[in-house]
């Protein structure tokens, strides 16, 4: 019997872009980096991006964008393969923050307000 797989749904969609940003945190050895890197893709809730710093999955990172001279608090949540531009490492903001990545045509599905749990219960006043 073939296995089924059920991808859910992603909470943003991504826009595959190359913006710079810093990033700051502590590697995996415990010492504290500085480094400017570059995404590979974005969306309101994180992004991928290169970094030539070996990470714990899960380790707190800041990110400042000196375009728009916003500085927000992520989780690692993916660790990929490492090439020659670095390491491919998915940050995942701890609040959504569609204006962080400055795109001036951004997907409607970043700012729009998220559909209730359960609307049954949903108030219709």
């Amino acid at each position: 019997m073939p296995e089924v797989v059920h991808e859910c749904p992603r909470r943003s969609s991504r826009v595959f872009t190359r913006i710079r940003v810093l990033a700051e945190g502590k590697n995996i050895r415990g010492r504290k980096f500085r480094e400017t890197c570059h995404t590979i893709v974005v969306n309101a809730h994180g992004g991928l991006l290169y970094l030539n710093q070996e990470l714990d999955s899960g380790a707190m990172l800041v990110l400042s964008n000196p375009f728009t001279q916003d500085e927000l608090e992520c989780r690692v949540v993916f660790l990929g393969g490492l090439g020659e531009k670095g390491q491919r490492v998915g940050v995942e903001f701890l609040t959504p923050a569609p204006h962080f990545w400055g795109l001036e045509l951004a997907p409607a599905d970043w700012t729009s307000s998220p559909a209730p749990a359960n609307p049954s219960t949903a108030s219709t006043a």
